[in-house]
């Protein structure tokens, strides 16, 4: 009897201890983790995002060396003259310009044409003549191809009208420079009208005078 007494104390401490044992293993199995709050969330998103609006602002920017570049400067007349394309519409001012140069100097070298165009846009200047290229150009007894007031038709689909219309460009622009800057009268080269004028230069089919 004594020997079952002690025996059922001797479980009943072992299960005591057990359990005793057991409780602290248990409890930090189950010991829950602190969660996230969800201010601490949004915080570090928006601390995120501000990291890389500094950054942006930051960085240097990339720049386009493409677009960056300077035009291209032409060598030569001729290639001035390719870098013009013929415009759709033309306004009135550099089609009067262009047909003076078609008219007076056609089949003649890229220079010989700038060389009419600057006679009409410096009279134009020059406060002695009509105050507008298209004035100029209409100036009774001063262009032989003006016949009534009128120029005659001009076959705008061919290559000397559109040079003409790219060298009355260029010198409305003062993009090239020509040995008769200044004159404000030419003749041609078969005829010697005796006038008392500064000659300056004689570029193809014409002389050129101040």
């Amino acid at each position: 009897m004594a020997a079952v007494a002690i025996y059922s104390i001797a479980t009943l401490t072992f299960t005591d201890a057990s359990a005793a044992f057991a409780s602290p293993l248990i409890a930090d199995m189950i010991q829950p983790v602190p969660a996230q709050t969800s201010d601490e969330t949004v915080s570090g998103a928006s601390d995120a995002a501000v990291e890389t609006v500094a950054d942006a602002e930051t960085a240097p920017q990339q720049i386009d060396t493409q677009s960056a570049q300077p035009p291209l400067r032409a060598e030569s007349l001729t290639q001035l003259v390719a870098m013009h394309d013929l415009p759709a519409d033309i306004d009135e001012e550099t089609r009067c310009l262009a047909g003076a140069v078609y008219f007076e100097s056609k089949g003649e070298t890229l220079n010989g044409q700038l060389a009419v165009a600057k006679v009409v846009i410096a009279r134009r200047d020059s406060g002695r003549f009509a105050s507008s290229l298209c004035g100029v150009v209409y100036q009774p007894s001063q262009f032989s191809f003006v016949r009534g007031g009128r120029m005659p038709a001009i076959p705008t689909a061919s290559r000397d009208w559109a040079e003409a219309v790219a060298i009355a460009q260029i010198a409305m622009k003062d993009a090239w420079e020509s040995p008769v800057e200044g004159a404000l009268f030419f003749h041609a080269r078969h005829v010697s009208p005796g006038w008392r004028m500064q000659r300056l230069a004689a570029v193809d089919n014409h002389v050129f005078y101040r």
